[in-house]
């Protein structure tokens, strides 16, 4: 049986997971950073993981962009591009562009937050090996998404 997440806060008081939040270019604070970095953690460990360092960047549009036309060869706009450093425990850079989170939230109707969070584990899914190449990959992932969205006991 697996531990529930109050469960987890409860008893890793201590602990503090290697996340490490950033913002290029745009200003923006993370509500409740320990919870989210908790979280996470959680959300690697019920795939089987550990997490390692992970850096969180929100940046711009443009920013984001950019790192995509150079380290991608894509010339479009993205709400994610996760850089994977293929290491156990799992570590990584996810580059999170705000404007396309709140654009996104905005046509879903949902609060920015839920959309930044869902896009956060999108992205500690890709880490963990999980592709959106395929119709059925989307579909994967967007239950697992939802899946662990219903885990936050924070927001």
């Amino acid at each position: 049986m697996v531990a529930s997440f109050s469960s987890i806060l409860k008893s890793l008081a201590d602990f503090a997971p290697h996340i490490h939040f950033f913002s290029e270019g745009l200003r923006y604070r993370v509500r409740d950073l320990r919870k989210v970095g908790l979280w996470l953690d959680h959300v690697a460990r019920s795939e089987n993981h550990e997490l390692g360092e992970l850096s969180i960047v929100l940046c711009t549009d443009e920013y984001l962009l950019q790192l995509n036309r150079d380290h991608l060869q894509h010339d479009y706009y993205t709400d994610i591009i996760t850089f994977d450093y293929h290491t156990q425990p799992l570590s990584g850079d996810l580059f999170i562009s705000l404007e396309r989170v709140r654009d996104n939230a905005k046509q879903r109707k949902l609060k920015t937050v839920d959309e930044l969070h869902r896009v956060m584990v999108h992205g500690l899914l890709h880490l963990m090996g999980y592709t959106d190449k395929t119709d059925e990959e989307r579909q994967i992932m967007r239950g697992l998404e939802d899946s662990y969205l219903t885990l936050r006991r924070f927001v």
